[in-house]
């Protein structure tokens, strides 16, 4: 009878866990780490979107935090020009471009935005086609009229980043050891480093140049290379070379001849300061004996000099045995160092006063 029992009471056991197991959802075949490993769709869609370079976005301030942000108008048009990415939507690759952009904004990937400053600003014709400063619109709902939607995620960091980011600490040792470097690499690395300056300062003049004679002349604002100093742009943005269309109203003549007159007398101001010939030799000499002083320096003779001044200092405070010399042989090792300082001193002062005088007869002549 015991038997008979137990054999009911597993019965009732397996038939109410088969009853569960036909209840559930058909939809949880699934295991449960194949569905922790499958990601949205659409999350893959936007990073997918957003990582693209055809789609035109810029950087902007949304509540103090900075946020990457599109145009409407611009974003339909990129699904338009590349529909391979719907895709990955799968199921909904059929859905139209404001249809997608909704479903963004349901699952919170997008936020859309509204400028901040909604009056023209003074000399200007029209609104800023970016805006730098940003706000969250009331109605989230797509729209292609003079929208602006953000990316809510973070982006992914891609590979070279994390690899530069661990290579930052060593370029930072690197630069700390530059003193112990061979003299072949100093010099290597400071031509290297002059090149790349004096190739910016050029870039730069050059730019100024041609941006004050377009100014004055034709009266037009062109800025060669215009993403050049700007913060957050990208490679391909950064030397783009030609500038962007002026939408500012055009100087008048007067403030040309103004900014031509200054220009002019700029430019005498500083050729009448310019500095001669000795004065430019001696500014070179002076460079050059400091730019030699880093480039000679090494360990060894930093040791060899720490270890002759402690053994000046060594011979300094030794007393003398017993009292058997004179006191002119017990001061010598002072006397001869304060006699080193007062011709070094002697030597600088009459070196000063014959640049002085070389000075003024350059000035008369």
């Amino acid at each position: 009878m015991k038997k008979s029992g137990g054999a009911e009471k597993k019965r009732v056991r397996r038939s109410s866990a088969a009853t569960q197991n036909g209840s559930r959802d058909p939809n949880s075949d699934t295991p449960p780490r194949k569905q922790a490993a499958q990601k949205d769709l659409f999350q893959l869609f936007a990073e997918k979107v957003r990582d693209h370079k055809d789609l035109v976005s810029r950087w902007a301030v949304l509540q103090e935090t900075r946020v990457e942000y599109f145009r409407g108008k611009d974003f339909v048009s990129f699904l338009r020009n590349h529909p391979e990415l719907k895709d990955i939507l799968e199921s909904d690759r059929s859905l139209e471009a404001e249809d997608i952009a909704n479903a963004l904004l349901r699952k919170n990937l997008l936020v859309r935005c509204d400028r901040v400053v909604k009056t023209v600003r003074p000399g200007k014709k029209k609104l800023s086609t970016w805006p730098a400063h940003l706000e969250i619109f009331p109605d989230q709902i797509f729209s292609e009229v003079d929208a602006f939607f953000a990316w809510t995620f973070v982006k992914r960091r891609p590979l070279w980043q994390t690899l530069l980011s661990f290579f930052w600490p060593v370029l930072t040792l690197a630069i700390c050891l530059f003193p112990v470097y061979p003299h072949r690499c100093k010099l290597l690395i400071l031509y290297s480093c002059a090149g790349v300056l004096l190739l910016i300062l050029s870039l730069l003049l050059l730019r100024a140049t041609a941006f004050g004679a377009c100014y004055i002349i034709l009266g037009r604002r062109v800025w060669f290379f215009p993403n050049i100093l700007a913060e957050e742009a990208t490679l391909r943005e950064l030397f783009r070379f030609w500038p962007q269309k002026d939408e500012e109203e055009r100087p008048k003549w007067t403030t040309r001849l103004f900014y031509a007159v200054v220009a002019v007398l700029v430019i005498l101001l500083l050729r009448h300061h310019a500095p001669d010939e000795a004065a430019r030799a001696r500014y070179q000499k002076r460079v050059s004996n400091i730019i030699d002083d880093v480039l000679e320096w090494s360990p060894r003779l930093a040791l060899s000099g720490m270890m002759e001044k402690q053994q000046t200092v060594i011979n300094a405070t030794e007393p003398n045995d017993s009292f058997a010399g004179s006191p002119e042989e017990a001061a010598s090792p002072s006397s001869k160092v304060e006699e080193t300082y007062s011709e070094q001193y002697e030597a600088e002062v009459i070196e000063n006063v014959e640049d002085a005088e070389q000075h003024k007869n350059d000035d008369h002549i």
